[in-house]
């Protein structure tokens, strides 16, 4: 049985309070609207880290349980403001501002919201899970419990391009060829590889605020780049 769903504003602080905190979000959203499109996906990839957390496949279940959960709320404080969008962070904006759109198909919606919270998010909950653990991303086996989180998401990046790709009309149908040509390249992998290197770069510049905040303005400016590519309407 899920864990009743944290109130709106609420961090979670567990992997099941975020599930149970997702379930409601899908329950709530309508099924076209953007953001429901990306929590979806997420809950989906959620589930299957879940499944693994105490069965001994990472090495160290703590270290990535935190580190699920600090991410997850990095997400959850971008949802609970998308009915004020001059408090969305500006690397969800993209997506929260287009949600509604017409011609925008679910997955750019999904794939807009996995590049927000992956090249975004997913470097600033690295560091900040290290931080309140007082370890660092390259001990211990992090980075290889890092590493296997990507066994996980290549079956979900499949069945996410699959429930596309698989259409009957793909063939005949000239929009949704275009929208394949324009998400083709975006690889979750290649993100995650991405997301880790930038941690590192974070981790070494922490002490370091003009850095730190140049960096972090870089992230935001690329990430939110690659959403608006993503989020044409063709």
């Amino acid at each position: 049985m899920s864990a009743p769903a944290p109130a709106p504003d609420t961090p979670v602080v567990s992997v099941a309070g975020a599930i149970a905190r997702m379930e409601a979000i899908d329950a709530a959203l309508p099924a076209a609207d953007g953001l429901a499109c990306f929590n979806r996906i997420y809950l989906d990839v959620t589930r299957r880290v879940n499944s693994q957390l105490g069965q001994g496949f990472f090495a160290d279940p703590e270290f990535m349980t935190q580190l699920d959960v600090t991410f997850v709320n990095l997400y959850f404080g971008a949802a609970d403001a998308a009915a004020d969008p001059a408090a969305v962070p500006s690397a969800w904006q993209p997506l929260v501002d287009r949600r509604g759109t017409a011609g925008i198909e679910p997955i750019q919606f999904a794939l807009a919201g996995l590049n927000a919270h992956i090249n975004h998010d997913l470097p600033l909950a690295i560091v900040s899970t290290c931080t309140a653990r007082a370890t660092a991303p390259d001990a211990g086996p992090h980075f290889a419990d890092y590493q296997k989180v990507d066994q996980l998401l290549d079956a979900a990046e499949q069945s996410i391009r699959q429930s596309f790709e698989d259409a009957a009309e793909l063939a005949a149908d000239r929009h949704l060829s275009a929208v394949a040509n324009l998400i083709g390249n975006w690889s979750i992998n290649s993100a995650r590889d991405l997301a880790w290197n930038n941690s590192l770069l974070l981790w070494a510049i922490r002490d370091v605020p003009v850095a730190r905040g140049l960096l972090l303005d870089s992230l935001t400016a690329s990430t939110v780049l690659a959403s608006q590519l993503l989020l044409v309407a063709v």
